[in-house]
């Protein structure tokens, strides 16, 4: 049995995680952590039976209770510190909180493996995201020219998303793609060629009728091929893929990136 915290327990996929951890059979969970809930019991939050956990007001106090794993599904201005404590605890961690930077995660994973536990970072849980990782990363090996294309509503204030800054910053370790026009000989402005992402030229288009959406464009001379993952309106696959690495975490060491390092590794 695995017993997990879970912190973000009560947002969009913290919630319907809670209700999936509650439900497995060899998962258990043990603390919750949700400001705005505090002191309330998970289960009657959720709409269920009472599961016999208080929310927590904060993690320092969410970890008092031993547990496994933490699952972290916060906000970024939180989650480093989230992720620090857990290592420092000797807790390993499954982070779907986006918005962390390179340097965060250098700090990361030198914690972690110093304190000798795994940390999973991944901006999007789902295995459709991680397969578009998989394929793009190999995809980059081959062919010089690419960028990418992040879609999302119109009310989203993340730019890029968790998925599309991921990947870009994924893809730039590949290789920095190559600028037939350098920005510094463009005739226009240089904003309408994105933004540099590690190297990766990365778009971000903010309209309604989009949820979140990533696109890699590979084009050579004569052929183009995209890439293009597509999330709907359900939480599951998030649920789904976070839980696959809540089981597999425990034999990583220091960090990896992307649930696609751990299902292909």
């Amino acid at each position: 049995m695995i017993k997990i915290c879970l912190a973000g327990a009560t947002g969009w996929t913290g919630a319907e995680l809670a209700h999936a951890i509650l439900d497995a059979d060899d998962l258990e969970l043990v603390s919750a952590v949700a400001r705005k809930k505090a002191g309330q019991d998970i289960g009657a939050v959720l709409g269920r039976a009472p599961a016999g956990v208080a929310i927590s007001p904060d993690l320092v106090s969410g970890l008092e209770t031993p547990c496994d794993l933490l699952i972290d599904y916060t906000h970024p201005t939180v989650a480093k510190a989230h992720v620090m404590a857990a290592i420092e605890a000797g807790v390993p961690v499954v982070l779907g909180t986006s918005g962390l930077t390179a340097a965060d995660f250098e700090v990361i994973d030198k914690a972690a493996k110093a304190a000798g536990v795994g940390v999973l970072a991944a901006g999007n849980f789902s295995l459709t995201a991680a397969l578009l990782q998989h394929f793009a990363l190999f995809a980059a090996r081959h062919i010089e020219h690419f960028e990418v294309i992040d879609y999302a509503s119109a009310t989203n204030p993340n730019a890029p998303t968790g998925t599309a800054g991921e990947l870009a910053e994924r893809l730039g370790d590949v290789r920095r793609p190559t600028l037939d026009v350098p920005l510094d000989e463009m005739l226009g402005p240089t904003e309408i060629r994105g933004a540099d992402i590690n190297g990766v030229r990365t778009h971000s288009i903010r309209l309604p009728s989009f949820t979140a959406s990533v696109e890699t464009v590979f084009a050579i001379p004569g052929a183009r091929l995209t890439l293009r993952h597509d999330a709907g309106e359900s939480a599951q696959p998030y649920v789904d893929g976070t839980l696959l690495a809540a089981r597999r975490v425990g034999d990583v060491m220091g960090l990896l990136r992307g649930l696609d390092s751990l299902l292909f590794a």
